[in-house]
């Protein structure tokens, strides 16, 4: 199961010094056929980040306002990697790289 978090500040801090994962935020909502399509292709690479989804949360409202129409969205720590599908080799080699950059 995937580790959710809801969070105001979607450019998460990462602390390096604790060796915390790298934070991949989807931005979704319910129903999306394509964004349970995305997480199960995540699945296999769920031990290399932390999670944070919904785009519908009153919150949100301005990821909802810039991605309605383009979900589900993904960024790495807070910058934009891919939508609409996910590209599990290039979010894999992302991965490895935010874990060993400095």
């Amino acid at each position: 199961m995937f580790v959710l978090r809801r969070c105001a500040a979607l450019r998460p801090r990462i602390s390096r010094l604790t060796h915390s994962l790298p934070t991949l935020t989807l931005f979704t909502k319910d129903p999306c056929p394509l964004c349970d399509e995305a997480k199960e292709e995540l699945e296999p690479l769920k031990h290399s980040f932390v999670l944070q989804v919904d785009i519908s949360l009153p919150e949100n409202s301005v990821w909802r306002d810039r991605y309605r129409w383009d979900i589900p969205v993904f960024h790495l720590n807070g910058q934009f990697v891919m939508k609409h599908r996910v590209n599990v080799v290039l979010l894999d080699k992302l991965l490895r790289d935010a874990e060993t950059s400095p």
